[in-house]
Parts: structure tokens; C-alpha cells; sequence
């Protein structure tokens, strides 16, 4: 099947008709395999190289996601319920193998002993036993809802440990070479907290940077969350989130309905937290088992508010007085952010409806025809985006005109109040991406310019439900690179450089890419980052379903500088001299 034309997806600039549809797309493949329940690898297999894998890489890839959908005669309502089931792809020397297991969660472990769901999710509540009496499973719905521990989003890594992560107020420690389950660890044993994201940011040195948040009679409360770079006791290898502190308490501007957000931004010297209009009924949420509802039926779209960007001084905790409005958007990812000549500027992808999070229903994954259309049409599509706010705006500021003076930025940032400045943004891409379904997955060389300017940064359009093509999109002139294939849909891009790359884009770009219509043929993609031409790939005879974040552990620790493994690094278009070599692979 051909891609949606350009006309079609063009409709995404336009506002929802009376119909609320954002495009007028026919045709859309059915992809029902992406959510369809696979059994784990636990032991490595070989996978079928085609191309060339570069030789200089060296590490594991892990990936995170749901990879069983059905307990018994039970099944999961949402994308976001499955089971956590953890991937590796162990890369060494060319050659690539793949392992997966499941996270041995107290859920896991509890709906496998039971044959049924036995803790509700996101979009699941877990139906009382069928084996207590009528009086015990009444009684069972006026129980408050307990967390999961089905930590199935994305690796982390704090104090140099990895661990998988969703949330809830529970991540586990997990063995990056063996995927090994080793160590649940709950936050609210450490601060005042009833769960963290799962996208922490982390400084050169290492603290990394959370958001979480708590509850109490007061209402709802947003909290900045620091983790040192280290182990309080470096001879205890079972320390995990000792000396996380809380930088920074912000009370929610509607008590009983704070916002959901799935991340934050950071630069330099600033925490920036999100308050959209994606909003929380706690009050549903708390009696949701009592109707029957999940967690995701007290998750609800206000496009009457405005988002509000909270900036935290991440060395004092002090909360900004100024507050930065901006009409209604949604964002689950950000791309960067950073300081310069006075003025924050903050990279996004956004959409200007929040309601897509309650569209991913397994259900909706699996209709096909007409149906699958109709649920594609009706979500608003994403694109990057950029603010720019100024730092230095105070009660001395004049109103009324724009305080953006960058050159070349099409964002504005205008005082309205004594402590309000109401910004809207720039585009971050031409028409043509409009045509790609906008762009989602947004990554970065995060090592090197992660709070700092740049140039390039990577994603996947959404011409489908998930992605089906890869982009690299330049910031000096809007352009873009594309990397597609007629029913091949690939996940998250994760940039991995090349050892002592001396410009932005040199290494490579991995994503796993999932064939939903033929069988036992998922492979790991490896694209030059700078060309975006496919290097190699490597093929798995198993089945995966389709994930949603990862990360690369590299495992490069021993100097080499043979003749192959220059040509390798050769192969990504670049030259390294054999000193630069030992001396980027010494570090």
C-alpha cells in the first residue's frame, strides 16, 4: 500500500472540522501483530547480518515495552497495560545477538500464578477473585487502587545502575547483560513522593534529575526530584536511591485535577516543568475499581486552559515568579533546552489536542479497514516545536511587546501581567514533514549536547498509530532526511557516537523495526547518522511486538586499533588517526 498523500496528511495544520477529524487518510494497513502477546528469549540467539554492522560498536541496545497483552482468559484494555518485556541486543565485532525476558514484577509474578489479571493498570482494573464469596468481592471494590509495578516504558540509569522504569512510585533494577530482574525499588521509601517519570535527566556529572508527585489534604503537588551521581557508600553495591532529595515543590493550580506529564525539560541551571491541560480526576481515579474504570477514564483533555512552563533553579530550588503561559498544547516528549544570551529556549514535540493518550486502546491497534482509519483520522498530530523564554523578565519589564530579540525566531514571549509572559512558538520544520504525519520519539547526541545548542536531532514519523518512517531533521534550514519502507515500522531512533566524533551527527542511529505482516522477521536497524543511508541490519527469528523507549550500554572499555576495526569506523564516513582511537576509547 502506497503512504497517505501529502493532501491528506496536510489537513494536520488545519483545525478539527465539526467531525473532529485532523486528516482524511484511507487505507491504513492493519498492524494487530504489533500488540500481540510473544513468549521471552531468555537465552541468546543468533540473528541473520545483512549489510555491514560497524565493528567500533560494541555494547548491548535494550529496549523496553509490553510484550503480553492477555493473562488467562483475561485481557489488557490499553497499549500502556502489557506485561514489561525486556530486549537486548548484544553487539560485538560485527555480529549481533538477541535475548528477552520478562520483568519478574510482584504483577508479573501474581497474574501468572493466578491465570488472570490480578493488578489493574492503566486502562485494566483487575476483577475481584472469582473465588471469594459475594459479600468479599463486593467489599473488594471499595479498595483504593494500589500501584503497579509493571515497569514496561524505559531504562534509566541512576548512580551508573540501570533499572526499568514506568509511573508509579516503583522501578526494578535490572542486570543489562543478563536482563536479570535483581531489586524493586520504591521511591516513596526514599522522599515524599507517589511516583517518578520515566524519563529522568541526568547532568555531566552524573545527578540526575526526576519529577514525581505527592498528595496530601492540601491537594496535589508537583516535585523536583535530584539523585546523586554516586553511591553514599561506594562499597555497597545494593544501594540504589539513597540521598534523593526534593529540590522543589509546586502545588497544583487545580487541587483535585493536577496535570499528567510524562516528562520535563532541563537546561543548564533550570528544571522546566510542564503544566499542561492533560488533566488528572483524582477523585475518578481513587473510585475508579469501585465503577469499574481505570486509571486512564479520570485522564481527561481541557483545551479551555493554558499551559504553563514552571522554571526551578536547580542549584536553590527556587520556583521562578514568572510564569510562561501558552495556549493549550499536549506534550508527552521534549527534544533539548538551553541558556543563552538571557533567554531559555525549549525544543518540543506537541500537539494541540491532548486526547490521543486514551486512543491507544488494544482494540484500536487491532482494527483494520474503515474502523482503523476513522481512529487514525480523529488524533491530532505531533510536531517539534520551539519556545523561547526570556530569563530576565520582572515587574520592571514593559508589557506588551515582544521580549524575544534572538535573530532569525519567529517565537514570541510578551509580558501580559506583573508575573505573566504568554509565548507562542516557532515551527521547527517545513511542510514536507507534514506529509510524514508529523514526528514523535524525539532523540539526540544527548551526551554531548544535552542543555546546549544544536543542530540535529532524530525521531519517527507517524503516518500510522506508531511509527512508520525515520527522520533526522537539520535545524539550519528545516531539512530533513528520511529513512522508509512499505510496511516496516521502526521504533525510537537512539543515537550512539562514533568513539571521538568531532561533529555532531557522527555515529549511528539504532531503532528496532517491526514487520507486523511477516512473520519472524523483526530486525535491529543501523542507519549512518549522518547520511541516514542503511549501514546494516540484523534480522531475529522470533516476534516482537512494537516497544517504546530504550537506551545503548556500551561495553567498550579495552583500547583497539587494528586495521578492521579503523575500517569500521571508516565505514560511518569518517577518519580517525590511530591516537585519537586509543585515546576516545581510553576514556
Amino acid at each position: 500500500m502506497s503512504p497517505p498523500s501529502s493532501t491528506d496528511l496536510k489537513k494536520t495544520k488545519s483545525k478539527k472540522n465539526k467531525d473532529h477529524h485532523y486528516t482524511d487518510v484511507h487505507g491504513l494497513p492493519c498492524i494487530e501483530k504489533i500488540v500481540a502477546s510473544v513468549d521471552e528469549t531468555p537465552e541468546a540467539i543468533s540473528t541473520n547480518i545483512s549489510g555491514t554492522i560497524p565493528e567500533w560498536i560494541s555494547g548491548n541496545f535494550l529496549r523496553n515495552g509490553p510484550g503480553k497483552f492477555e493473562i488467562g482468559n483475561n485481557k489488557f484494555n490499553h497499549w500502556f497495560d502489557g506485561m514489561a518485556l525486556l530486549h537486548q541486543f548484544k553487539i560485538a565485532g560485527g555480529q549481533v545477538t538477541y535475548k528477552s525476558r520478562f520483568l519478574g514484577s510482584d504483577c508479573y509474578t501474581a497474574n501468572s500464578e493466578n491465570s488472570r489479571i490480578v493488578v489493574s493498570e492503566f486502562g485494566t482494573v483487575a476483577m475481584p477473585d472469582p473465588c471469594k464469596n459475594f459479600f468479599q468481592r463486593f467489599l473488594s471494590r471499595f479498595e483504593l487502587p494500589k500501584a503497579s509495578d509493571n515497569d514496561n516504558v524505559s531504562f534509566v540509569t541512576y548512580k551508573g545502575d540501570y533499572y526499568v522504569s514506568t509511573e508509579t512510585n516503583f522501578m526494578h533494577k535490572v542486570d543489562p547483560e543478563t536482563l536479570e530482574t535483581k531489586e524493586k525499588v520504591d521511591w516513596s521509601k526514599f522522599i515524599a513522593v507517589n511516583g517518578a517519570t520515566a524519563h529522568p535527566h541526568t547532568d555531566p556529572d552524573g545527578t540526575t534529575y526526576n519529577m514525581g508527585n505527592s498528595y496530601s489534604a492540601k491537594g496535589a503537588i508537583y516535585n523536583i526530584i535530584r539523585v546523586p551521581p554516586t553511591r553514599t557508600m561506594p562499597e555497597n553495591p545494593k544501594e540504589t536511591l539513597e540521598g534523593a532529595t526534593v529540590v522543589c515543590s509546586i502545588p497544583s493550580v487545580d487541587k483535585a485535577r493536577p496535570s499528567y506529564y510524562h516528562s520535563f525539560a532541563m537546561s543548564e541551571n533550570y528544571v522546566v516543568f510542564i503544566e499542561q491541560p492533560i488533566k488528572m480526576d483524582l477523585l475518578k481515579i481513587v473510585t475508579g475499581k469501585l465503577r469499574g474504570k481505570g486509571i486512564s477514564d479520570g485522564i481527561y483533555w481541557d483545551p479551555k486552559l493554558e499551559t504553563i512552563f514552571h522554571l526551578i533553579n536547580k542549584q536553590t530550588g527556587k520556583l521562578n515568579s514568572v510564569k510562561y503561559h501558552a495556549k493549550a498544547l499536549s506534550t508527552f516528549h521534549q527534544i533539548n533546552a538551553w541558556e543563552e544570551d538571557g533567554f531559555l529556549v525549549m525544543d518540543l514535540c506537541a500537539a494541540d489536542d491532548g486526547k490521543a493518550i486514551n486512543n491507544y486502546i488494544v482494540q484500536n491497534m487491532r482494527k483494520s479497514g474503515e474502523a482503523l482509519d476513522e481512529v487514525y483520522n480523529t488524533m491530532c498530530r505531533v510536531f517539534p516545536r520551539r519556545f523561547v523564554l526570556p530569563l530576565n523578565a520582572d515587574k520592571e519589564t514593559p508589557s506588551g511587546q515582544n521580549l524575544n530579540t534572538r535573530p532569525d525566531s519567529t517565537a514570541t514571549a510578551t509580558k501580559t501581567a506583573k508575573d505573566k509572559v504568554f509565548c507562542t512558538h516557532e515551527d521547527l520544520h517545513d511542510e514536507e514533514l507534514h506529509t510524514y504525519g508529523g514526528l514523535e520519539f524525539p532523540q539526540i547526541n544527548y551526551a554531548k549536547y544535552n542543555t546546549k545548542p544544536y543542530r540535529y536531532f532524530y525521531g519517527c514519523g507517524f503516518r500510522h498509530l506508531v511509527g512508520d518512517t525515520l527522520i533526522k531533521m537539520d535545524l539550519q534550514g528545516k531539512k530533513m532526511k528520511v529513512w522508509e519502507h512499505p510496511g516496516l515500522y521502526p521504533s525510537e531512533p537512539v543515537f550512539v557516537p562514533l568513539p571521538g566524533a568531532t561533529e555532531e551527527d557522527d555515529g549511528v542511529i539504532m531503532s528496532v523495526v517491526i514487520t507486523p505482516n511477516k512473520d519472524k522477521s523483526t530486525f535491529l536497524l543501523v542507519l549512518d547518522a549522518k547520511t541516514f543511508k542503511e549501514l546494516g541490519r540484523a534480522e531475529v527469528p522470533v516476534n516482537i511486538p512494537y516497544g517504546f523507549h530504550g537506551t545503548f550500554n556500551s561495553t567498550m572499555t579495552h583500547r583497539r586499533c587494528d586495521s578492521k576495526f579503523l575500517a569500521s569506523i571508516n565505514m560511518s564516513s569518517n577518519s580517525l588517526t590511530c591516537e585519537a582511537s586509543i585515546a576516545a576509547l581510553s576514556l
